[in-house]
């Protein structure tokens, strides 16, 4: 399958955990058609960054993944780097988050917003 150029080894994953969040989300938002974004841009500790937001556009520019009744929406570029992830939704103690597990990382950050590759 062809997804925007893209084949199956080049996907983005989304947790039945994440996908309850964002639904949840939405819910709050009054607005069910708001989609996952998930973006990467420069800096951070590590030299790059994730970006989340709850977006209604898709662009040309963008790749997207159904999962669990949830799309996540993924800029082109971005997509090399995040290729073969997963993204989760965790709560312990110190809060609650979307965390990417990214196999192309070759190391994140504490916190886990910012990766190297």
């Amino acid at each position: 399958m062809d997804v925007a150029g893209t084949t199956l080894d080049r996907q983005v994953a989304l947790t039945e955990n994440a996908a309850r969040r964002v639904k949840k989300l939405r819910d709050m938002e009054g607005k069910p058609h708001l989609m996952l974004r998930l973006g990467v841009t420069g800096g951070g500790c590590q030299g790059f960054s994730y970006n989340f937001s709850l977006d209604d556009t898709v662009t040309a520019e963008d790749v997207t993944f159904d999962h669990f009744g949830v799309t996540l929406v993924v800029d082109a570029m971005a997509l090399d780097l995040l290729s073969g992830a997963t993204i989760d939704f965790v709560e312990d103690l110190v809060g609650s988050a979307f965390a990417v597990r990214n196999p192309n990382a070759s190391s994140t950050c504490g916190c886990g917003t910012s990766f190297a590759v």
